[in-house]
C-alpha cells in the first residue's frame, strides 16, 4: 500500500511564539505533496522535513487570516527560483484571488510557471480537486470570515486482479478494467466465472479531514464521519469557551466531541493559542472525551 502521510509544518495560532510556527501542513499521497495552509516559515519547515518542493501538486488555503497564508508569497517565489515549470493550482475561499493578484502582477516576469487560482464555495461542501490518487472535498467552517476545511480521500482500486486465476480461465487483459469494477467474466462457452475467483478485495480507502479555524460546529460530524485522522483546531481550554465562541474558535473538549460523534479513528489537535506554551493541558482535556487524541507538534509525521 502506498504512503498516506500528514506532515505538520506548523500548529500555532495567530500570535507568533518561540514554541510554534503558524499553521501549515503537507499531505503526502502516492509520491505527491498537497499543502494545506501556508503560514510564515512553511518553506523552511519543508526543508527541515526533507520534503521535495518539486513534488508539490496543489495548495489549499482555509482562509485569509495571516497565520494561514502569509507564507504563500515567499513559497511561490522560491518555486520560481527552483525553476518550476508545471502550473500550480491554489484553492481557497472568496478573496484568495484578490490576495494573490498583487504578488502575481509584481513578480510575473520572475515566475517560471503559471499560478492557477480557484475560488471555492464556503457554505456548502463541493469537490475542490480530484485526480487518480485523491478526491478533495470542502468542509464549511464557522469563523469570522469565509473559511473552508478539507477532506482528502484516497482513491483505491476496489478489486485487485488475480493474474494466475485470470490466466487459468483465459481472461484477456482487455477485460481487466471490468473485473476491477466487480463484474463477472463469461467464457466463450457461456460459463460465468464469478468475480471473486478472479480478483482479491482491495484495501479500503483512507481519509483525512482538516478543520481549522472554526467555532464548535456539530454539522461537521456527518462530513468527517469515520475518517482515519481528523485534525481539528483546539485553540482554547474549555474554561475559555466564551472567548472561543467570540473569536470563532473551538476548545479542546469541543474538538474531541466532534471526533467522538463522528466516530473517527484518531484525532489530532492543534492551532494552540499563544497563552498555552505547553499543549499538554489541551491534550488532556481532549483525551478525557476522546482518548485516541494526539497533540500536533512541528516535525510530526503521521502515517494513516
Amino acid at each position: 500500500m502506498s504512503d498516506f502521510k500528514v506532515h505538520i509544518l506548523g500548529c500555532g495560532s495567530a500570535l507568533p511564539t518561540v514554541a510554534h510556527y503558524p499553521t501549515s501542513q503537507v499531505v503526502e499521497l502516492r509520491d505527491k505533496l498537497f499543502m494545506i495552509d501556508c503560514g510564515e516559515g512553511a518553506q523552511r519547515q519543508l526543508r527541515l522535513q526533507h520534503l521535495d518542493f518539486g513534488r508539490l501538486v496543489a495548495i489549499f488555503i482555509s482562509h485569509l487570516h495571516g497565520d494561514h497564508c502569509f507564507g504563500l508569497p515567499g513559497l511561490l517565489s522560491t518555486l520560481g527560483l527552483l525553476g518550476r515549470r508545471r502550473a500550480l493550482p491554489i484553492y481557497g475561499p472568496k478573496g484568495i484571488e484578490a490576495f494573490l493578484a498583487p504578488f502575481i502582477e509584481q513578480n510575473r516576469q520572475y515566475l517560471t510557471y503559471e499560478i492557477e487560482i480557484h475560488t471555492l464555495e464556503d457554505r456548502t461542501p463541493v469537490v475542490a480537486y480530484e485526480d487518480r490518487s485523491v478526491l478533495v472535498t470542502t468542509l464549511p467552517l464557522r469563523h469570522g470570515l469565509p473559511c473552508i476545511g478539507y477532506r482528502l480521500e484516497e482513491r483505491v482500486t476496489m478489486h485487485h486482479i488475480d493474474r494466475a486465476s485470470c490466466d487459468f480461465y483465459g481472461v484477456p487483459r482487455s477485460y481487466y478494467p471490468m473485473l476491477r469494477e466487480g463484474k463477472d467474466y463469461e467464457t466463450e462457452e457461456g460459463t460465468i466465472i464469478p468475480n471473486s475467483r478472479l480478483t482479491a478485495a482491495g484495501q479500503p480507502a483512507r481519509s483525512y479531514a482538516y478543520c481549522s479555524d472554526t467555532a464548535y460546529t456539530p454539522s461537521l460530524v456527518p462530513l468527517v464521519r469515520h475518517v482515519d485522522l481528523l485534525y481539528h483546531e483546539a485553540t482554547f481550554l474549555q474554561d475559555r469557551s466564551a472567548r472561543a465562541r467570540e473569536t470563532g474558535h473551538s476548545t479542546a473538549e469541543q474538538a474531541a466531541l466532534i471526533a467522538r460523534e463522528a466516530e473517527v479513528r484518531q484525532l489530532l489537535i492543534g492551532h494552540y493559542s499563544a497563552r498555552y506554551p505547553d499543549p499538554v493541558p489541551l491534550l488532556r482535556e481532549a483525551q478525557a472525551v476522546f482518548p485516541r487524541t494526539l497533540a500536533a507538534r512541528e516535525g510530526m509525521t503521521l502515517t494513516l
